[in-house]
C-alpha cells in the first residue's frame, strides 16, 4: 500500500524558523532509515504549481523557496498498512522541533475510481481505515 505523509506548516515554519544542524542530522538519519527500509519512495521535489485567477491559469515552477504553505513538507510510503505508516511517522523527529505539529497520513488509491462501487474493494478500504 502506498501512503501519502503530509508535513502540515505550523508557526515555526510561518516564522522561517531554520532547524539547527542537530535536527537536519537527525532528519537525515530518519530519511535513511525509511530508504532502507524499503519505504521511502523518492518524489519530485521540484514540482510545480498551476495557480488559477480571474479564469487564466499560470504555471510556477518549483522548488519552492516560500514557507508560508499549508503544506510543509511530504513523503510518498511504501509500506503494508495504515498502521505501519503510523508507527513510521511515530518516530519522526519533527515534532522535537516544538509546537504544534500534525503529520497527515493519506493511502493512495491506485485503483480506478469508478472501481470504488465495487463491494469487495469498499471492504478493502474500510478494513484499512479500521487499521
Amino acid at each position: 500500500m502506498r501512503f501519502m505523509i503530509i508535513v502540515k506548516s505550523n508557526q515555526q515554519c510561518e516564522d522561517g524558523m531554520t532547524p539547527d544542524d542537530s535536527f537536519m542530522a537527525e532528519m537525515a538519519k530518519y530519511n535513511d532509515d525509511l530508504a532502507k527500509a524499503g519505504v521511502l519512495l523518492e518524489p519530485d521535489l521540484k514540482g510545480a504549481r498551476v495557480r488559477f485567477s480571474g479564469g487564466k491559469s499560470t504555471v510556477i515552477d518549483g522548488p519552492f523557496a516560500e514557507t508560508k504553505e499549508l503544506v510543509g513538507g511530504f513523503w510518498i510510503w511504501n509500506v503494508k498498512s495504515k498502521r505501519e505508516a503510523i508507527e513510521w511517522v511515530k518516530r519522526c523527529p519533527i515534532p522535537k522541533l516544538g509546537g504544534e505539529v500534525e503529520i497527515e497520513i493519506r493511502e493512495v488509491l491506485e485503483d480506478d475510481p469508478m472501481v470504488a462501487a465495487i463491494p469487495q474493494l469498499r471492504e478493502r478500504r474500510r478494513a484499512a481505515v479500521r487499521e
